[in-house]
């Protein structure tokens, strides 16, 4: 298992230096954040939620278990799943904030690709 970590954090929070490479996990562009603001090593809206299961879900937490599943099933075909291997590839290698404008990064996608690339779920 690789020593870096990856994290969650919001995209609304300031940039820390301990962020490593910041990548913005969500499909559409956060209100009210500059592109320097951001600080982001990447964008990757690919492997965002498809526009159904989002508006399915709408970050109800007595829906997050069943959402988690139905993304990962998502992930496993392109463009989510070669999206998902850049970032298995970036963490290998380094630090990654994986980041969300979601109200509650705790039952957002970007925990559950969190919990994917820190080993829940194996190749």
């Amino acid at each position: 298992m690789a020593t870096h970590q990856v994290r969650v954090r919001r995209i609304y929070d300031e940039p820390e230096s301990t962020d490593g490479k910041r990548v913005l996990v969500d499909r559409l562009w956060p209100r009210g954040v500059s592109k320097e603001r951001a600080a982001l090593f990447e964008w990757l809206k690919e492997v965002a939620p498809s526009t159904e299961l989002r508006e399915w879900y709408r970050h109800d937490p007595e829906k997050f278990a069943e959402f988690a599943e139905r993304y990962a099933a998502e992930l496993t075909a392109p463009p989510a799943a070669d999206a998902f291997e850049t970032l298995r590839d970036l963490a290998k290698d380094a630090t990654v904030t994986l980041l969300t404008a979601s109200k509650r990064a705790d039952i957002s996608e970007a925990t559950v690709l969190r919990d994917l690339l820190n080993g829940s779920r194996s190749d």
